[in-house]
């Protein structure tokens, strides 16, 4: 028998592990779990040249976006729990070597039909990288038997959140340089990294045969992708959508009741309610995250008549406060402090949106941003932590890729959201309105936050003692 060596076996270790985390994990989780921003967001300023490209509207090409949001948001929690299951390393592996056939598939399709499939697999690939890095800092503090995640997890958020913001600029470059193929190109080297780097680094792992729950991963697709078609364009004669979701919600329960070993345990989720209150949080911070993101570099367009480039600086002050309180802010995990600093400020942050008019001097504008950012910032870091702490650590990549999916369900609701309110231009009008409904559901995070006395309790969990199995 080789003995268990805290995740890893005496024959899979070719040099002393270290006593502390293991830095050399950290350049293959950062880039990794960088994947999925950049190509969110490179895509942006590619839409209307693959539009001219291929001759196709608006209408077609933000299906290029929203292919990516669908896979993604079901690729996530599947693939973590696959993660939980067979171990980080080869789905990391698996995860970016996709990542690599998408963007030469990109690179060369023929039709804009062909692209959109390479962005579907654009989404499943990049869904792998960041629940393995959950995955592995759960291992590392039980391997080390120190649970002082904090860093780690602040330097993927920090690294996350650099990539959103570059993204754009970064594509412009690319398009500039080679057409837009070439951000689809990209994807090619970043995956030979990632290749490269997971197989020197990521530790192997020993598993065991076990089931996996296809019916129950089925119907809760079915479920997530009827929804989130629903909520991309909630239109009457789309009735049937929700009821289908509804549907496969209710035979995905009954299943996941019944298996031994199911894709969610909705006995356990069901009994963790500081969970399900994160996934709540997630949901309600992300949706005014986005909607600020899309309704108001819409108006300061459409409705202050500023022109894309400057609307883009406009929102810089946004970008830059995220970035330093994540930087500053991200080695403490002060998960209750973090959530309610975050809500406070986003409720003054809309209610500072009420204030806007066409009229308005610049810096108010910049102000408002500023004070948005702080708490996207924050809110991140403070349910990623909450999450590393509540769920159960067996099931960690599963919970983080279901606490993404949360996220993504949020910039869904936006989306619908700005659509709603701006059904002819985005004027000043829809605007506040906008506000009205991003205060309504900064409100609700902080109602949900004060009472909730548990966070303040967060604390590591039980790790295993080094040297015992």
């Amino acid at each position: 028998m080789i003995p268990r060596l805290r995740g890893r076996t005496a024959r899979e270790v070719g040099r002393p592990a270290p006593a502390g985390f293991d830095r050399r994990l950290i350049a293959p989780m950062a880039l990794g779990s960088v994947l999925n921003p950049v190509n969110s967001s490179m895509i942006a300023v590619a839409l209307v040249p693959i539009g001219v490209a291929f001759g196709a509207p608006p209408a077609e090409t933000v299906w290029l976006v929203s292919a990516l949001y669908l896979a993604t948001a079901v690729g996530q929690p599947v693939i973590g729990r696959l993660v939980d299951m067979y171990g980080p390393r080869r789905l990391y592996l698996t995860g970016t070597a996709l990542v690599g056939v998408a963007g030469l598939l990109g690179a060369l399709a023929p039709s804009l039909g062909v692209l959109i499939a390479a962005r579907v697999l654009l989404g499943f690939g990049t869904s792998a990288a960041y629940p393995a890095a959950m995955r592995l800092t759960r291992s590392e503090a039980e391997r080390t038997g120190r649970d002082s995640p904090a860093g780690v997890l602040a330097v993927l958020a920090v690294a996350n959140q650099t990539v959103a913001v570059v993204g754009p600029a970064l594509g412009g470059l690319l398009i500039g340089a080679g057409g837009w193929r070439a951000v689809f190109t990209v994807n090619v080297p970043l995956s030979a990294a990632c290749l490269v780097l997971g197989a020197l680094r990521l530790p192997r792992t020993e598993t065991r045969r076990r089931s996996v729950d296809l019916p129950g991963m089925a119907l809760f697709a079915l479920m997530l992708v009827a929804l989130m078609l629903f909520l991309m364009d909630p239109r009457g004669d789309r009735w049937y959508l929700p009821v289908l979701s509804a549907a496969a919600a209710a035979g995905f329960a009954l299943r996941e009741l019944r298996v031994p070993d199911p894709f969610v345990d909705l006995r356990v989720l069901g009994g963790n309610g500081p969970l399900l209150a994160t996934y709540l949080r997630q949901l309600l911070a992300y949706t005014t995250s986005y909607t600020f993101m899309y309704g108001y570099t819409q108006w300061l367009e459409q409705g202050r008549g500023l022109s894309a480039s400057t609307a883009g600086l406009l929102l810089l002050p946004q970008s830059a406060a995220a970035l330093v309180v994540s930087a500053l802010s991200g080695r403490r995990e002060a998960v209750r402090s973090k959530l309610l600093v975050g809500s406070v400020l986003q409720v003054a942050g809309c209610a500072l949106l009420l204030l806007v008019r066409a009229g308005s001097p610049l810096w108010l504008l910049l102000v408002a941003g500023a004070v948005l950012g702080v708490p996207q910032g924050l809110l991140g870091l403070a349910t990623q932590n909450a999450l590393y702490r509540q769920a159960a650590p067996e099931r960690i990549a599963s919970a983080a890729g279901l606490l993404r999916t949360f996220g993504y369900l949020g910039a869904l609701a936006a989306s619908a959201a700005t659509a709603g309110f701006y059904p002819h231009r985005a004027d000043t009008a829809g605007l506040h309105g906008l506000a009205l409904f991003m205060l309504a559901g900064s409100a609700l995070l902080l109602a949900t936050t004060l009472p909730d006395r548990s966070l303040g309790r967060l604390s590591p969990r039980p790790t295993s003692t080094p040297g015992k199995d």
